[in-house]
């Protein structure tokens, strides 16, 4: 007997059909159908949000540059790194990185590197951040029009340990910051290998398909950070 499309199971996690409900200056919301695994579908709510990017930048005394910036979800004041959208057509990470350190803190930087992507929210957003590790650092003064919390902003400049120390305390609590200034301690104190600051980036609203089987293998990473 012949069998027919309807039939044939779909593929699990497969988008059936796919809406937009939201439409806002910085966010998206989409509700996807999905099918699961166990049969049937599922709802799925997707906040789509441009990538973005931070900077962990350390001076040559060990001091790692913050901002205190009112954030309205939270209605309160938080420790931050500097920040921004990766919201300007053509415009790359690490270039993206440099703009918004100027802008927000004044300041340049010899040496980019990479410390981790993040995931911000996986489980409803698409949103991912690049932090950056920014050395060599000059004073330039704050660059660009500066509006809304931004006139607002503190520049905060501590050692890297009482940055972590706030970490560990839970008085830094913004996601991209927490990773990277643990990220930039494990780094700077045990001289790991970093990936240069123009480092292909492969997440943000989709990881190409070619990209799934290799982040999806925990042994593969674990063995590659091992130099096997």
């Amino acid at each position: 007997m012949g069998t027919s499309d309807a039939d044939v199971a779909p593929a699990i996690f497969t988008v059936l059909n796919s809406r937009r409900v939201f439409e806002g200056k910085i966010a998206k919301v989409r509700v996807d159908e999905v099918s699961m695994p166990g049969g049937g579908s599922a709802l799925r709510e997707v906040v789509e949000h441009d990538r973005a990017v931070a900077v962990v930048a350390v001076d040559d005394e060990g001091h790692v540059v913050l901002v205190e910036q009112y954030r309205h979800p939270f209605r309160r004041r938080l420790w931050e790194l500097p920040a921004g959208l990766l919201d300007i057509a053509g415009e790359g990470p690490q270039a993206a990185a440099a703009r918004e350190l100027a802008e927000e803190v004044g300041y340049a930087a010899l040496e980019w590197r990479v410390l981790v992507d993040v995931a911000a929210s996986p489980g409803f957003t698409d949103e991912a951040v690049r932090v950056f590790l920014a050395t060599g650092l000059s004073i330039i003064g704050r660059q660009g029009e500066i509006t809304d919390e931004e006139a607002d902003l503190t520049v905060v400049k501590v050692p890297l340990a009482v940055a972590v120390a706030a970490v560990m305390s839970g008085d830094i609590v913004n996601g991209a910051t927490v990773s990277g200034l643990l990220a930039a301690h494990l780094a700077m104190h045990d001289g790991l290998d970093l990936r240069p600051g123009d480092d292909p980036w492969v997440t943000g609203p989709a990881v190409p398909r070619e990209h799934h089987e290799e982040l999806g293998d925990a042994g593969g990473i674990i063995a590659r950070s091992q130099g096997r």
